[in-house]
């Protein structure tokens, strides 16, 4: 049951990344909140973190649609970064575009408001992209300025 942005979700930041319904796909999603370790599949949650939806393409999969969300406690003010990492792909034909969105809310009961939105083709398996890095100040806005997408790696094997 995923949650779609403008629906209730948890978490104060949400990132979420979206590929080809049908696809073969393992597709991470990797994130980095301010003064945290990054967060992804082999460790899902960090002090900030938490990735709610590991998809593995269609492995243990009833669904065709592929999706993973991570969601923050709390808003700290600082640089976040997202990554996406191509795990695997089976049958697939590159590239494979991934659609990103980051959201931030100030309680459970508001509407997301999307503050970063982009697309990034991942080119080959094990191909890792930085689709965004942003900064939000102590209230939680977005600073002006600080959306950019210079590579930084974040995935951790796993352990």
């Amino acid at each position: 049951s995923a949650e779609i942005a403008g629906e209730q979700s948890p978490g104060n930041v949400i990132v979420e990344a979206q590929w080809g319904d049908g696809l073969d796909a393992d597709v991470d999603l990797w994130v980095e909140a301010p003064g945290d370790k990054p967060v992804g599949y082999s460790n899902k949650s960090g002090q900030v973190f938490n990735l709610l939806r590991d998809d593995l393409g269609k492995a243990q999969d009833v669904t065709d649609y592929n999706y993973e969300v991570a969601y923050s406690r709390g808003m700290p003010a600082g640089e976040y970064v997202v990554n996406v990492h191509m795990y695997r792909g089976i049958g697939v034909t590159y590239p494979i575009s991934v659609k990103l969105v980051a959201s931030v809310k100030d309680n459970p009961a508001d509407t997301a408001q999307q503050i970063v939105t982009t697309t990034v083709k991942l080119q080959h398996e094990n191909d890792q992209v930085t689709a965004f890095r942003f900064s939000l100040d102590d209230k939680g806005h977005l600073v002006p300025g600080s959306v950019n997408n210079l590579y930084k790696e974040l995935r951790v094997a796993a352990q």
